[in-house]
Parts: C-alpha cells; structure tokens; sequence
C-alpha cells in the first residue's frame, strides 16, 4: 500500500503541472531613439541619446510569472553590428545550465540578425529578480528589465504592489566608456563617472500614493556600477524579501543597495493626506574617484498623497552611516547553518596593472580571460577530463565543485573598495563580514582559527557585498549540476576580468538529458563561428593539451627590461652632456658684459653709471654706506 504522504505529494505534482502556464514571448533587441509619442528617447532629460530596448520600445517591459511556469523567450539580435547575450538574473536554471546567459561560458553568443530560444521550467523560486544582457557593455546601455514570480501564498499582508528600479545613467555609450577605461592612459582603473542617477528610468519621479494603504514595494538595483542609498521623508521600509528569500520582519529608514541585489519592503502610508513627502535615492560617493561639481549626488522623488498640493522639497540626512546591514537578516523558513564545508574556495581581491598599461581586476593573481569554447560546451564534450580543472583554462579560474559537497567561498578583499559579488545557479548563506579596514592600514585576511562566532540563522541571498580591504565567508550546498559564474556586478570590474566559474558536478552534466544541447544553440553556435566542442583551447583531440588558449597580458617587468636600459643609459648621457654644455658656456668670458646686458634691459649706461655715483656720495655723507661697519 502506498504511503498517503506519497500519494498526496504524487497528486499535488500533477495539480502543479496542469495549472503550470508557458509563457512565450518574442522579443528583438535593437537601439531605440523614439519613444511612441515621437519624443527622443532621454532617461535623465538631459542628454538624449538612444537606448537598446525590446521590439522598438524602451525601458524593457516587467515580465510576470509564477513558480512552476515555463518561459520562452525568444530572442532576436536585431542590432547589425554586435553579439549579445540574455541572463535571467537569480535564477537557478535546474537542469538548463545553458540558458543561464553568460557568453562563452554557457551559450555561444547571438550573432546579429539571429534566434536564440531561452526555454526554462521557473521551478519552486518566487520574488523580485531581473534580467540583463550578459554581454558587455549592453545593459549599461539599457537592455534590462524587471522579472517577478509571484507567489499566491505570499506570507505578509499588502494592499498593492509597485516596482522601483535604481541604476545610474551614462550619456556615452558603453563601448565607447569601455575603450578609455581599458586603457593604458588610465593606468589606476579609475570607473567612468556617471551623468545622473535614475530612479524608475528617469529623474524626479513621483509615486502617487492613497492614505492608509500598505504597499508591497520591489526595489531592485539594475545599475553596473554604483551602489545607492534610499530613504523616505517620514515613512519607514519593513523588508520582507531579499533577492528571492522571505525573511522575517526588519524595519528601517535607510536601505544601502548595491547593483543587482533586490529588496521587498512593505510601506503603509499615512491616515492623511494634507501633504506630499520625498523619497530620497543617493549615490555611494566612496565609489566615485572624483566627484563632478554637475553630478546631483541625491535625488529626489515624491510620494504624492495630493497632486493639487507642492511637490516636497529634498529631505536630506544629516549622516548616512546607520544604514540597515543585511548580513543581520534573518530567513522566513528558519533554514540553519550548513555543516562545515567539504570544500573551501579561498580567493583574493585585488587590482593591478599588467604589461600593456591597462588596471586588470585579478582573484589569486589571475584576470578572468574567455575561453574559445563556452565551459559548460567543454565540460559536456570532455568526457572522463571533464573533471579536470586544466580541461577549462589556466586563466578562467576554474574550480571543480562534486555533487552535493557543501561549499564555502572565503574571499580576501585586498582592495580598497567595496564589491558586490553575485553567483549563478544558487543563493548563498552569508556566514561571516568582516568590518571595513581603512586604507592606511594593512587589510585583514580570513582566520579559520580567529574569527566571528557564526549565526544560527544566516542571511541567505545571491549577491552581497564585501567591504574594503576585508573578507567574507559564504557557504552553499552543490546540488544544482552545471557551470555557474561568480563575479563582481560592478560590470567596469567584470571586464576587468574579476571573476571565477564553477564546474558543479561535470559528469551529472553530461548524463542529463536536460543538459544537452538544443538544435537551435547548435545553430547559434555555427552561425557565430565558436566550437560546441573542445577544451578552453578549442582542442577537441587532446582535452589536456591548451596550446592556443587565450591568455592575460604579460606582468610588467620586476626590473629594467634591456630596452628600458638603453633608454636609462641613453638619458643619463644627455643630462651629463647637458650640465656639461652649461658649465663650459658659464665659465667664459664675455667681453662686454655690461653693455650687453643693458642693451638688453633698454638702460643707459651712463645715465646709471652718473645715479650711482651720486647715491654714493650721498651714503659716505650720511654714514649710511653700504660698507659701513656697525
């Protein structure tokens, strides 16, 4: 007899598929200049400039789903001149490794004027996620959008839902910002400096809002660069949500978000509505090199109650410092401590420069470098090498992860900057944060015998941030075969090379039917001209053999190179023959010297001559001679 736990899980699965929906959209990405009034497209109402949207519109439209739901999303390269790439931002993409986006390293890229199907099953996720181009450059340039999974048995109580989005805005395009950055004449890395913040995609937006109302707000940072503060004049924020994860009950009236993390916050409104109130967005200035006198550091917005009534003035803070610090969250589901790693990945921060002049973003001394082959192609053609790290690059920084093997990734930040760091395929438990160390000192690097007593509960998300030269310690379980990128969201430091993939469970992905390649990437991937077989190399013989395989430049010389020499010896003559010619021309004698030097001056001579002996007599009379002894 079966069980009637069973049974009833058996009957509930077969509810969830007949009520599952598939959602099918077509959506061709192209640069769009007009919005469907005919006005140009001008995020900050500054500087019109185009945008890449979706079927001739922009901003991208918010896509809704609920777990269990299937997506089809066909996109359509409908720019002539550039790749591009779709990733769908927090999802796990269980059994669908190649529909996680990243170019070459789970999907060949989409060449211009091609299809590409991203075909996934949402599973049991709910929450507030997004989704990006995962090629360079382009979300920057505007090719985003809010992706929601609503949940019919959502825990909190709420009146009406409303989506925020923060980024920052740039009026060059990304390519172009890109080449100065990577360059030699910007030899410390310093990031382009933002035109303005968006709030919703534009600037001094308003929110009208009814009198006791509880509003579920989804606020999600889709910016490459800048993290933001928010806060509200006179109403708090209880959060109820981050990245995907319920948590329990925290209220507070400054938020810190940084790009790609997501907060779900509950607002109730007040009884009243005889004034209008400002909702505040502000840009973390520690993460600017230099500060523009025209960058409008807080923006302001309204939370209108009455739009007979002003507009409110900005409501500024007298200190930013006592934002509300995540890693103090709490999950819903009271999910515990992991037990202790069976494998830790120990990686450090830091930026330099290599031989070609350019500021390279590095883990262990080694800048991520594309391989010829996507990963996750490798891993599914390697074969029994398919578990060998080689397999995937000497400058991938790949690691092997075995199924089920509880993870914890100790990241050394030796920077002094903060990074906000998302990973593919999971969420993570944040176990341990250590407080940002000042720049005058030396960082602090990860103890395993010295450090913080670890939470019961840890806070669960998939992206958080490590502060300036300090660590963090993050655990999850390898139960999601496939190959899983994690990487600094700030986009400048991912093209920078700031980056490690995951290999989770090589094998389990080449005997998963699900995993296997569709017809139409086969396609994609010929079209393009990439290999769907080979090692990072693209050698499909010899999977240890990477001859050919892409490398990171050179490291600048520890000592002079012969060339430098030369040019050492070279100067060091010059200036000994220069202080020679000068010592040889001020030792002569110039005949004249006097009558040269005022002709030079315009004086006469005689006339100068005739004063001086004057001023002379007139001193030897009145003792005030120059030579007189006192």
């Amino acid at each position: 007899m079966k069980s009637p736990i069973i049974s009833f899980l058996a009957i509930f699965s077969v509810f969830a598929i007949v009520f599952a929906e598939t959602h099918t959209w077509w959506y061709e990405a192209n640069w769009v200049e007009k919005n469907p009034d005919g006005s140009l497209v001008n995020p900050d109402g500054n500087f019109p400039r185009p945008m890449i949207g979706f079927n001739g519109s922009w901003p991208l439209p918010t896509l809704r789903v609920k777990k269990g739901d299937r997506v089809q999303l066909y996109l359509i390269n409908g720019m002539d001149d550039r790749n591009t790439s779709l990733h769908f931002h927090g999802m796990f993409q269980h059994g669908s490794s190649q529909m996680d986006g990243p170019e070459m390293i789970t999907q060949c890229p989409i060449p211009p004027g091609e299809t590409f199907l991203y075909n996934f099953t949402v599973d049991q996720q709910v929450g507030s996620y997004w989704y990006h181009s995962h090629t360079s450059g382009q979300y920057g340039d505007g090719m985003r959008g809010v992706f929601i999974i609503e949940d019919d048995d959502f825990p909190y109580e709420y009146d009406e839902e409303v989506v925020l989005t923060l980024n920052e805005h740039y009026h060059e395009y990304s390519e172009d910002l890109k080449h100065k950055f990577l360059s030699r004449f910007n030899p410390t890395g310093a990031e382009p400096i933002p035109a303005n913040l968006l709030f919703n995609e534009t600037r001094n937006a308003t929110w009208e809002v009814q009198p006791n109302t509880t509003y579920l707000l989804r606020i999600i940072n889709t910016g490459r660069f800048v993290s933001q503060y928010l806060w509200m004049e006179d109403h708090e924020f209880t959060i109820v949500e981050v990245d995907g994860i319920y948590v329990e009950k925290n209220t507070t009236d400054l938020l810190y978000i940084t790009v790609a993390q997501r907060y779900t916050v509950l607002i109730t409104t007040k009884d009243t509505s005889d004034k209008n109130y400002a909702f505040m967005n502000r840009v973390d200035i520690d993460m600017l090199d230099i500060i523009p006198e025209d960058l409008e550091l807080n923006g302001t917005n309204h939370i209108v109650y009455d739009k007979d009534l002003p507009l409110a003035e900005p409501y500024l803070l007298d200190s930013i410092d006592d934002f509300f610090d995540d890693f103090w969250l709490k999950p819903l589901s009271k999910e515990k401590l992991l037990e202790d790693a069976d494998y830790t990945i120990t990686i450090d921060t830091q930026m330099d420069n290599l031989g070609d002049g350019v500021n390279y973003a590095f883990f262990n001394n080694v800048t991520f470098t594309m391989p010829k082959v996507p990963t996750l192609l490798s891993a599914l053609s390697a074969g029994e090498h398919a578990t060998n790290e080689l397999v995937y690059g000497t400058n991938t920084n790949s690691f092997i992860l075995e199924k089920d093997e509880i993870i914890d990734i100790v990241l050394n930040n030796l920077d002094t900057g903060k990074h906000p760091f998302h990973l593919h395929g999971h969420v993570f438990q944040v176990i341990e944060r250590h407080q940002a160390i000042d720049d005058d000192q030396d960082p602090v690097a990860y103890n395993a015998s010295d450090h913080a007593e670890w939470p019961e509960y840890p806070m669960i998300r998939d992206t958080v941030y490590v502060q300036p030269q300090s660590y963090m310690v993050l655990r999850f379980k390898a139960d999601n075969p496939g190959v899983w990128l994690f990487h600094c969201h700030i986009e400048w430091h991912l093209d920078q090379g700031l980056a490690i993939q995951l290999i989770e469970d090589p094998m389990g992905i080449q005997n998963s039917s699900t995993q296997q390649l569709t017809e139409n990437h086969k396609q994609i991937c010929s079209k393009v001209g990439v290999p769907i077989e080979g090692n990072a190399a693209g050698n499909s013989t010899d999977y240890l053999n990477l001859d050919g395989e892409h490398l990171q430049q050179k490291r600048l010389p520890t000592g002079f190179t012969p060339r430098g020499i030369v040019a050492l010896v070279f100067s060091c003559l010059a200036g000994i023959l220069g202080l020679v010619a000068i010592a040889f021309y001020g030792m002569q004698d110039i005949n004249d010297v006097e009558e040269r030097v005022a002709r030079d001056l315009d004086v006469d001579l005689e006339d100068d001559e005739e004063s001086s002996s004057e001023i002379m007599r007139e001193n030897s009379s009145t003792g005030n001679s120059s030579t007189q002894k006192r």
